[in-house]
């Protein structure tokens, strides 16, 4: 392993610990001393998602990520918990054994997720990915969802609670005094 410092090319290991995202390394420079961190992880072969016009590209955990995110704007969504979403689509996928994925079940798999996640960021996300075209379509899905009962999970039911409600930190809002200067 190079060193990023000096680039001189042999380092030693001095601690190694298993996380969620692999196997981090604490390397020391044999030249210059200087200790850095390394990340290994296991490398899969590359997923290809077939989008429906027919074009192929290379799955890019950073898209599912993004659209994520959009989707969650202003809502008690930590980035935690859409990472969490991004890496279990991706595990998935992986899970699947296929080389070639098509673009509608990973939409779905997102969907699902955020179906559990958040609601108001699920309907975000399916108006956008179902390409609702009419009032009556986004009438639909937000019934499937309060016929279906979802309740989303205690703990972003309490956040939301806590959040202020219309800009209001501190209980509401006082009226400004005036002062008239003569």
């Amino acid at each position: 392993m190079r060193c990023p410092y000096c680039e001189h090319p042999d380092s030693r290991v001095i601690d190694s610990r298993d996380a969620a995202d692999g196997i981090r390394r604490r390397r020391e420079c044999s030249l210059c001393g200087l200790r850095f961190t390394t990340l290994e992880h296991v490398q899969t072969t590359s997923l290809i998602v077939v989008k429906q016009n027919g074009r192929r590209e290379e799955f890019a955990r950073a898209k599912v990520r993004s659209g994520v995110l959009h989707a969650c704007a202003k809502r008690p969504v930590s980035v935690e918990a859409i990472d969490k979403l991004a890496d279990d689509v991706e595990r998935q996928l992986g899970r699947l054994g296929r080389s070639e994925v098509p673009s509608p079940i990973i939409g779905l798999l997102v969907m699902e997720r955020l179906r559990e996640l958040d609601h108001v960021a699920y309907v975000r996300f399916a108006s956008v990915y179902r390409n609702f075209q009419d009032v009556e379509s986004f009438t639909q899905e937000v019934q499937s969802l309060v016929s279906q009962g979802d309740q989303p999970p205690q703990q972003d039911l309490q956040a939301q609670l806590a959040l202020p409600i219309n800009g209001a930190v501190d209980g509401p809002r006082q009226p400004r005094r005036r002062v008239h200067r003569r």
